[in-house]
């Protein structure tokens, strides 16, 4: 049904006439720049912390690269897998993305900073069950849409996807306690459906008002919750107030900005960070502090630039993918990439609460990186669908 389906929107090729077959080298080029970046950056951030947990200044390094060489190759071998038959898995994924979370519940689940979001796998390995959520939700909410064809205009066909994506989301929040991944999740599926949908209007209108309402909580909230004991209300007002929390929940933040404000253009120059020995876990989702202290603000431009670059490129693939169920995929893994960075650089900015949302490719974590490998290897895999007139 999936295939029949899917063959309907391949576009037909015309008789006589010549195609070029293509592959993104650039994405691929820039993709192995940000994971090379991110090593050097996680080194010179961890090594103290590391030295001083481990004894050994490599620990973080070490396994980082490790994973990050075995997802290059899973990477490349995820590209040469024709597209087309992970529709024949997806609904598949989707449960198991379930069950995974579920299993967080159970003896097996594993509390790690405060959070129970991993399962423990042999071999000492744990496994964030949130990042297979987002890769099930690439390939499943596309194949939903393709299946509608037309029918997307019918709001109450809209909303039957928009449900299932709700769930996913829902999943992630109750599940693993992960408001954040919940919120990315979410995320990706309204703009898939907003690329997938005719109409515009609705979209900007339904937007601006949750913003709004977005505005109007906090600002009640922050009048009424000095006394609440809700840990994430207690960020908003951690967020709103940093320096009168700035020895409690405000302290990674505070530590954060004065990293930031002593960078200045140029930075400090690599390896030479303070911060990095006082903040806590600053390898994780605030190493965008010690960037901006050790390189300044040059070396964040630099970075943002490499993640403008590699959007630009999934944002090509998608409009020249040969049918829509590619080209969603696509904007699937180019809407986790984009809301991901937009959080993790907001969240060390202050500009919103924190999230413990990671910078991808570069923030230290081994599930992240093989999931955003493998979302790496479906978009140069539809690339390689690609045909250009010679």
């Amino acid at each position: 049904m999936e295939k029949q389906i899917l063959d309907k929107q391949i576009k037909p090729k015309k008789q006589g006439e010549k195609k070029i077959q293509y592959f993104d080298y650039s994405l691929l080029a820039i993709v192995v720049f940000l994971v090379c970046f991110g090593l050097v950056m996680l080194y010179s951030t961890s090594s103290y912390s590391a030295q001083v947990k481990f004894g050994n200044s490599m620990y973080f390094f070490s396994k980082q690269a490790f994973i990050s060489a075995a997802s290059l190759v899973g990477m490349l071998v995820v590209s040469k897998i024709d597209y087309h038959w992970y529709a024949k898995i997806a609904k598949m994924a989707y449960w198991v993305a379930f069950i995974l979370m579920a299993l967080v519940l159970t003896p097996l689940g594993v509390e790690a900073y405060g959070a129970r979001r991993w399962i423990q796998l042999p071999f000492n390995q744990t496994l964030q069950p949130s990042e297979v959520t987002k890769l099930a939700i690439v390939i499943f909410i596309p194949l939903l849409i393709c299946k509608v064809g037309k029918r997307i205009k019918d709001w109450k066909v809209f909303g039957v996807i928009f449900v299932w994506g709700a769930i996913a989301a829902a999943g992630v929040l109750f599940l693993t306690d992960n408001l954040s991944t919940a919120v990315i999740v979410m995320g990706m599926v309204c703009i898939m459906l907003f690329v997938a949908h005719p109409k515009t209007a609705p979209f900007i209108g339904v937007a601006a008002g949750g913003v709004a309402l977005i505005a109007v909580v906090v600002k009640a909230l922050d009048s009424i919750m000095d006394t609440s004991s809700n840990f994430r209300l207690r960020r908003i007002l951690v967020w709103l107030h940093p320096e009168e929390y700035a020895s409690d929940g405000g302290y990674q933040v505070m530590q954060g900005l004065y990293a930031i404000g002593s960078g200045g253009f140029w930075g400090k120059g690599l390896g030479n960070s303070a911060q990095k020995m006082i903040i806590p876990e600053a390898q994780n989702d605030m190493i965008l502090s010690i960037i901006c202290e050790e390189l300044g603000v040059f070396g964040v431009i630099v970075m943002l630039t490499l993640f403008g670059m590699l959007l630009y490129r999934l944002m090509f693939i998608a409009q020249n993918a040969p049918d829509l169920y590619g080209s969603l995929i696509v904007t699937g893994i180019f809407a986790h990439i984009a809301i991901q960075v937009i959080l993790n650089v907001a969240v060390v900015l202050n500009l919103i609460p924190t999230t413990g949302i990671t910078l991808p490719f570069i923030s230290y974590g081994g599930t992240s990186i093989i999931f955003l490998m493998v979302e790496m290897g479906l978009a140069l895999g539809v690339s390689r669908k690609i045909q250009f007139d010679e």
